[in-house]
């Protein structure tokens, strides 16, 4: 039986590729491309002559089975995407699912990936962190994921393309404020490589100014904990303490456990809500 190999790629810059992916991209029988064009390229700046077939979105759903096939009969392929680590936002994972399924092994071959890159490039929290790939077409996942993002702590990053770059800066003013602080990478690893650090504001004031070109990967800075705090605290404002206090008591929590969750949600102490519900008695 054969192996499939998930084989990291440059994202740009043709020296980021590892000694382990050159051997194993010279020794399997077939190298499964997403787009063979791009692919050729790589082959030839390293002399390899291996075998290239097509695997991509469009055509998965009846290359995915041919492939298997091959591996079963004891070919080993290598999976590569356009750039990058194949698997992140490409249809690697379902070649990967099916060669579970059938018992074939699967290894990662680790190396590039524009989500890491822009990551540790944004000047932003790498602690907790999510990634969204391309915003999703469809209008009405596009407006969970942007939801999502409103009050996240974590930093989230997306993908994008030049021609819809300040359509997606829009949508984030919309969703996050135009102050909430992002990185914008361009380009990554290439010769024009630029990361700029803008709020969402100053970032559609200059992609106004100067109309986007290249790939993007835009970094956006979580919700600052603080000020999601007074948010949540904020819309109690227009409860009455007896209310807010019902609102716990009528799930049968006891009356000083109410108090302590009332000041909690507040952001004032428990002795403080005693005075005031005993100075509204």
């Amino acid at each position: 039986m054969g192996k499939l190999y998930l084989c990291a790629t440059p994202i740009g810059n043709l020296e980021d590729i590892t000694l382990r992916v050159l051997r194993i991209l010279k020794e399997v029988d077939i190298v499964a491309a997403e787009d063979t064009r791009q692919t050729i390229k790589l082959l030839n700046h390293y002399d390899i002559k291996t075998s290239l077939t097509s695997y991509h979105e469009h055509n998965k759903n009846a290359k995915t089975p041919v492939l298997v096939k091959e591996m079963l009969e004891g070919k080993n392929i290598a999976l590569v995407t356009d750039a990058g680590t194949p698997a992140i936002s490409d249809p690697g994972a379902d070649l990967a699912l099916a060669a579970y399924e059938a018992g074939i092994e699967v290894t990662s071959l680790p190396g590039a990936a524009a989500v890491i890159t822009a990551l540790t490039l944004s000047g932003l929290s790498t602690r907790r962190f999510a990634f969204e790939g391309f915003l999703p077409v469809d209008k009405k996942e596009r407006k969970v994921v942007l939801e999502n993002l409103r009050n996240s702590l974590y930093t989230t990053v997306f993908y994008e393309a030049p021609h819809r770059l300040l359509k997606t800066l829009e949508l984030l003013r919309e969703y996050v404020g135009e102050e909430r602080k992002l990185s914008v990478c361009r380009e990554l690893t290439k010769k024009h490589e630029t990361v700029n650090h803008f709020t969402v504001g100053e970032a559609i004031a200059h992609f106004t100014a100067n109309p986007p070109r290249g790939e993007f990967v835009l970094v956006v800075d979580g919700e600052n904990p603080e000020k999601l705090k007074q948010d949540e605290q904020r819309q109690w404002e227009d409860i009455s303490l007896e209310d807010h206090m019902a609102l716990y008591e009528n799930k049968g929590i006891s009356r000083k456990e109410a108090m302590k969750l009332v000041a909690n949600d507040r952001g004032i102490s428990k002795n403080q809500i005693y005075k005031e519900l005993l100075k509204d008695k």
